[in-house]
Parts: C-alpha cells; sequence; structure tokens
C-alpha cells in the first residue's frame, strides 16, 4: 500500500558516462555532521532533464567495477519516516526488504526468479500452487524458515497481519497445505493470474513465526525477526533507523548481485525531509546516497552522481473522485474535469520535466497491461469540459466565476497528503490543476491532510472528501481489483477510494486476474481500463517515481522491480579509504537542529 491506510483498507537507466567528483569535502561513513548550509546553498541549482528510461536489467547504480571492499557504514537519506519496519505502507515496504527475505523476486520484464523458493508449479486448474523451499534457510532467532513457517505467513497477512497483502489476495486465498518440511501448497479459490508478481512484493516478506507469537507487537514493529541481508540494531524516531549485517547471510535472491553476507557491515537509514537539506547532506559528503533526489536536483545529480530512476508500477498519482457524494456524481462533471485542465503542462512546469506526465487515472505507464488508448481519452479541452458542464446544467456563475446549478457551487474539497504521499514538487501539479480548473468554472479547495489525519482515517468516508490525491504501487494490473473492488458491510473496501460501486467493471476485473492465458490477461485489463475511462472516477496527473542518487565512493545499490525500493546487500565502498575503519556504527552526531 502508498498511502497511509484507513481504517478499513486492508526510469531507470544507468548513468551514461562515469559520474564528474562530487564537490564537498569527502566523510567517513557513520559521521553524520553539522552544517548543511553551505551545502544546502548549492543545492539550490535550477535544472530539467527528461525522466529516465525504464529499467533494462536491473535498476543498478554500478559504480566502480573492483572487487568489493568489505565493511564501513553506508549513510543514506530518505525523505518519510515508517511507522513499522514491516507493514502496508510503501515507505514500511522499502525498509522490510532490508531485514525480510520473499519468496521470490521480481524482475524487469514482469517474470520472477527464486529466492526462498526455489522452484514451483500450478495445478490444472490453476488454484493450487506448489513451493520448493531452499532447506538451509533460518531467521535470525535461529528458527527454521521451512514449509510451517511459509503456511503461517500466508495465514498472518490474511488474518490483519498486513493490510496491503490481504487486499492483494483478498478473495482468492483459501489456505496453505505443508506437504512436507521444504514444500508448501498454496490453495486459492479461483485462479489468480499474477499470484508469483504478487508474493515478490515486500509486502509478502517472511517473518519468524517464533517471534510473531512470543514478542509483543511494538516489538515485531520496531525489529522485526527476517532471514534477510540486514536486521534492525537501532531506530530513533525521528532520525535513523540502522540496519547492522547478517552474517549468516547465504540466500539471496537470483537477480542479486552476489551471495553471501551483505559487503558492508550496516546503513544508517537517516530521516531527512527536507528536500534541501537531503541534497546537501549528499553534496557535502554527509550522505553516501539520498532518495527522492528533488526534480531541482535531478539533472546535477545525472553529472556529478550514480543516479537512477524507477517509474513505479501499478496506480500513477491520481485525483479520486467521490463518485458516491457531492458534484462528481455526475459522470459528466466527472469528464468535465479530465478535460479542463492541462496536465501536461502543468507536470512538466512543476517537475522541471523529470517526472513524466501520467494521463492514465489507473494504471502507470510501466505497468504490464496498460492500455496507451484507454489512457489518453481526455486530452486538454477546455471547450469539451465547458460544453459537458452546460449539458448538466451548471450554468449560472458566482461573481468569482465558479459556475452554479439551483443555488449550488461547483465547488470541491481535494485533500492530500503533503510531504506524506504528495511531495512538494507535486503540490505544485495539484496547486496548478486548482488554478487552471477555474477557467472551466470549477472551484477546487485544496486541503491538505497530516499524517496522523490519513492514519487514522479522517478522509476514509464518503462524506470527508470530493476528491482526493494518492497512489498505489503494484507490479501488475491487478491493482485495478483493490482500488475498484466495491466495498461491501461483510467486505469493507478502504483502498477504493472513488467509491465507485460498478459490477461491469469489477466482472471484467475479475476476468482479467482469472484469464487462462496472457493474451487474455492483457484484453480484459484493457477493456477494464476503457470502462473506467468512460466512467471516469479518476484524473491521471503523473507517474509514482522512485530516484536514487550515490556518490562515486559508493557502487551496488540498485533498486528492485516490485516496487523500486533501494537494495543495500551488493552496496560496498569502492577503496578502503572511503569506508569507515571503526569497529561497528559510529556514533550519529546531532545535525545543527537537533537537541
Amino acid at each position: 500500500m502508498n498511502t497511509p491506510p484507513s481504517p478499513n483498507a486492508p526510469g531507470n537507466r544507468r548513468p551514461s558516462s562515469t559520474p564528474a567528483p562530487h564537490p564537498g569535502a569527502r566523510r567517513r561513513p557513520g559521521t553524520f555532521a553539522a552544517g548543511l548550509a553551505l551545502a544546502a546553498a548549492s543545492a539550490l541549482a535550477l535544472a530539467s532533464c527528461s525522466a529516465g528510461a525504464a529499467p533494462e536489467e536491473r535498476a543498478a547504480l554500478t559504480g566502480s567495477a573492483t572487487e568489493p571492499v568489505q565493511g564501513g557504514v553506508l549513510e543514506y537519506g530518505h525523505l518519510q519516516e515508517p511507522n513499522c519496519i514491516f507493514g502496508g505502507w510503501i515507505q514500511e515496504n522499502f525498509t522490510a526488504r532490508q531485514v525480510l527475505d520473499n519468496l521470490v523476486s521480481a524482475t524487469e520484464d514482469g517474470s520472477v526468479v527464486p529466492w526462498i523458493a526455489t522452484d514451483w508449479s500450478v495445478s490444472e486448474d490453476r488454484t493450487v500452487w506448489t513451493l520448493d523451499l531452499r532447506d538451509d534457510v533460518h531467521f535470525t532467532d535461529g528458527t527454521p524458515l521451512d514449509a510451517d513457517a511459509v503456511a503461517y505467513n500466508f495465514d498472518y497477512w490474511m488474518d490483519g497481519g498486513n493490510g496491503t497483502a490481504a487486499a492483494h489476495l483478498g478473495g482468492f486465498y483459501d489456505h496453505s497445505e505443508v506437504v512436507d518440511e521444504h514444500t508448501v501448497q498454496i490453495h486459492l479459490s479461483a485462479p489468480f493470474s499474477p499470484f508469483l508478481s504478487t508474493i515478490s512484493q515486500s509486502y509478502f516478506g517472511l517473518q519468524s513465526p517464533t517471534a510473531l507469537e512470543t514478542r509483543s507487537d511494538e516489538e515485531n514493529c520496531t525489529e522485526p525477526i527476517g532471514s534477510g541481508p540486514f536486521t534492525v540494531k537501532d531506530w530513533k524516531r525521528g532520525e535513523y533507523i540502522e540496519f547492522e549485517r547478517n552474517e549468516d547471510y547465504q540466500w539471496a535472491p537470483g537477480n542479486a548481485g552476489h551471495q553471501g553476507p551483505a559487503h558492508v557491515e550496516g546503513v544508517r537509514w537517516n530521516i531527512i525531509p527536507d528536500n534541501t537539506s537531503r541534497y546537501g547532506a549528499l553534496l557535502s559528503g554527509e550522505m553516501d546516497a539520498i532518495g527522492e533526489v528533488p526534480a531541482v536536483n535531478i539533472a546535477q545529480a545525472r553529472e556529478q552522481y550514480d543516479f537512477t530512476q524507477y517509474i513505479t508500477p501499478g496506480r500513477p498519482v491520481v485525483m479520486n473522485l467521490n463518485t458516491q457524494r457531492g458534484i462528481f456524481t455526475d459522470q459528466a462533471v466527472r469528464q468535465a474535469l479530465s478535460f479542463a485542465t492541462d496536465r501536461e503542462a502543468n507536470v512538466e512546469s512543476a517537475f522541471l520535466g523529470t517526472v513524466p506526465f501520467e494521463p492514465s487515472g489507473y494504471l502507470s505507464q510501466s505497468t504490464p497491461d496498460y492500455d496507451e488508448a484507454a489512457a489518453t481519452e481526455y486530452p486538454f479541452d477546455l471547450q469539451r469540459a465547458n460544453e459537458l458542464l452546460d449539458e448538466a446544467g451548471w450554468t449560472g456563475r458566482d461573481e468569482d466565476g465558479t459556475r452554479t446549478k439551483d443555488g449550488q457551487r461547483l465547488q470541491a474539497k481535494v485533500v492530500y497528503g503533503l510531504n506524506s504521499i504528495i511531495t512538494p514538487d507535486g503540490n505544485t501539479v495539484i496547486q496548478n490543476v486548482q488554478e487552471q480548473a477555474r477557467a472551466a468554472g470549477f472551484d477546487l479547495v485544496l486541503r491538505p491532510g497530516t499524517p496522523s489525519e490519513f492514519f487514522g482515517g479522517a478522509f476514509s468516508t464518503p462524506d470527508s472528501y470530493d476528491a482526493q490525491v494518492g497512489y498505489w504501487t503494484s507490479p501488475h494490473a491487478g491493482i485495478l481489483n483493490i482500488n475498484y473492488r466495491p466495498s461491501t458491510q461483510d467486505a469493507p473496501n478502504g483502498a477504493n477510494t472513488t467509491f465507485l460501486d460498478n459490477t461491469e467493471v469489477f466482472e471484467t476485473i475479475q476476468s482479467a486476474l482469472q484469464a487462462p492465458s496472457p493474451e487474455l490477461v492483457t484484453e480484459r485489463f484493457s477493456e477494464a481500463q476503457h470502462q473506467l475511462s468512460e466512467l471516469a472516477p479518476a484524473i491521471g496527473l503523473y507517474t509514482q517515481t522512485n530516484t536514487l542518487a550515490a556518490a562515486d565512493e559508493v557502487t551496488g545499490i540498485w533498486l528492485e522491480h516490485a516496487q523500486g525500493g533501494p537494495i543495500f546487500h551488493d552496496a560496498s565502498f569502492t577503496s578502503e579509504s572511503a569506508r569507515d575503519d571503526s569497529d561497528g556504527f559510529p556514533p550519529h552526531a546531532p545535525a545543527e537542529n537537533e537537541d
């Protein structure tokens, strides 16, 4: 899940040339020092550049091809802090990937490679998946990662352990069966074509059943017990998470750069919400790598650092329109807003050309089975927007130009999580849409929400907003089932933020998920996208992208293909002088604004 869950919710390219040396004195990894002012000023250089292409093989930051240096603590700067190391939010997906292993790992072309599962097969009726497991894996508490553990985890996810995992498999998972110590069968109630792709996501990261049963929820939140390349050493809320190397690690996925323990001794995952400070920390050498490179700095980052950009599959950043209450219950009004603004120019301006415009309100262009024809049915056409509103009876005008009908203003409350779901650059896109929509007579009232409001469910009911901006990543088009499954009293669906209840669309999506061939899957997902486009419950804005820049003293970081999270198992420093020589994590030196 990519936005904070409601209570009911369950571009890559390798650098074309060797990066130029970056300015600023090099510090030893682990000494996050004060003094960002000079570097932050440098970070304000303006530039624009086109977005990166899709990954070719693995979204890797390649750097040096020399033998990896062993040791050192890598300092990484990240925009947002998770609530738990493992959970249903994409930020928790990123951190979970450092400590938990999956059954399979996603590749760039949408297929999967072995990880904990070495082989698999599906029954003739496509409802029973048999997974053969490695026989040498154990969790860091000593519990074997065997068939019993895998079966336990599936039941744990579906019983409330992870709402996003349950959202993906809900309506399909029936039960798990242990065949023998290293063979498990996953029984489904109906065929589910993207099963393997689904379980490649870190929402399906495997945890020790012993830990889940014997430790408190808080312990499993802050220090989950997995079998992955790192363990959680320390977490100082609001500042950093320290991940320490798992010395026993010998079971990396098939698309990893090496087998065996991580090269670095650890990773300090620093929480740096301010864009200028985060990029400035990279410039000054205080960070070895950062995520979420600000748009204004991407051109410079491409020139000076190992830089990669990943266009995340799934649902892009869209404006979801409330189809149950308010002005958007009228399909013509939804279509009018879709035509009313020049979204492509807005995105180009706000992101300085670094993030692709996404016309589809349903699937990102990097998602398998994306239909470009359905995505482009609403080009900027102010005349058509005005015609639709006139035909719908919105013919009056208030003094400020807002259209009226029977005394009601064409006004909508638009909510979004600023700096938690939507970045400052994305906020500019939304403000541009608000301003341009005035020409057609819309009054969009923007209401940024806090993380606590979104996590607390303040914007989860039809009476709490008219439109909501957000995204939801997924490695396949089955995200449509999550976002458009009708919500019922027995099976509420907090992920359906448009509140659309359309049987025809739901049945088409279900038929796609159960289709017996890739060709039929594509055909039926295409049909679903055209059906949704006609109903217009959502408006596409831009692709959700993950970016990462690393100093030239670091190599081997890559972004995995299910969600685009950073992988540090293969990371290393490029020389002995570049890494820290201390034993363990150096002390964290507070920045100027810390106590």
